[in-house]
């Protein structure tokens, strides 16, 4: 058993102050005992598409090297959950128009221990709510990404990838134990949506599920606005610990074992047809 935390941010287009503040409540996880601790979709990050172009950088650029170095200075696992990563094309040259939104896990001693590029893109115009075209200015990745630790083996998603079950059945397919889903999920559909889909994926994959996010204003206009509620479910599909509001942290106790025993009471992939 160890212990599990998500971060809950509210970032902005200040990336020092977004830094500023993951690093202090990565720090405060780990202080209470965290082994893994996981920050939201856009950790250093979350403003106007363009920006996240203009303003990406290499996975060995100064923003990762700056968390890789934390996770090594601390002891611990830690999975940012994502940053604009610069995209080369074919030519070596850097892609002005699109970069990834890329997660990327680190051990204790600060190896890069696993790299996932966002697959599903937020291509959507809510009624009522926000209208976003991801694909505009990302590229999505093709590569489902389970990563061996000593603490299990962890599937790597991001945000909109939540409602996709297909992509966590084939991660279970890889032995996950638990699934990660940093997010940043918009107001609009995370107050109906956001706890529905995060208790299904765990009950159909019985997997833990950490889903560290974004909360509250990001823009000066308003109008790009995050439902937060940070939570760690369990394989059953009971949230064990949840921030509801406000920038801070949850964290619990996993128990890998109870994996098992949720799987040996409804074996559900044994009884799988299809």
């Amino acid at each position: 058993m160890f212990l599990a935390a998500c971060v809950q941010l509210r970032c902005t287009t200040d990336i020092d102050r977004n830094l500023n503040k993951a690093e202090a409540l990565i720090r405060r996880a780990a202080g209470m005992g965290a082994s893994l601790v996981a920050t939201p979709e856009n950790t250093s990050l979350l403003g106007p598409q363009f920006h996240k172009v203009e303003l990406a950088e290499s996975i060995e650029g100064p923003i990762a090297r700056r968390l890789q170095s934390l996770a090594g200075e601390l002891g611990i696992h830690l999975l940012v959950g994502s940053l604009n990563e610069q995209r080369r094309l074919e030519d070596g040259s850097v892609d002005t128009e699109r970069c990834h939104n890329t997660s990327l896990l680190y051990g204790p001693d600060g190896e890069r221990l696993a790299t996932y590029r966002k697959i599903h893109l937020f291509d959507v115009d809510v009624p009522g709510g926000l209208t976003v075209k991801e694909s505009d200015s990302i590229c999505p990745g093709d590569e489902v990404v389970v990563a061996e630790t000593p603490l299990g083996k962890l599937g790597m998603s991001i945000c909109y990838d939540l409602r996709f079950p297909e992509l966590y059945r084939a991660q279970v397919d890889q032995g996950a134990d638990m699934i990660a889903i940093p997010s940043a999920f918009t107001l609009t559909t995370g107050k109906d949506h956001w706890h529905a889909l995060l208790r299904a994926r765990a009950i159909e994959t019985q997997c833990w599920v950490l889903a560290p996010a974004q909360w509250g204003v990001h823009d000066k206009d308003g109008v790009r606005k995050s439902y937060g509620h940070s939570m760690i479910i369990d394989p059953w599909g009971t949230i064990v610990a949840e921030k509801g509001d406000g920038e801070g942290l949850c964290i619990a106790e996993i128990d890998l074992d109870y994996n098992a025993q949720v799987r040996q009471s409804i074996p559900v992939r044994q009884h799988r047809r299809i």
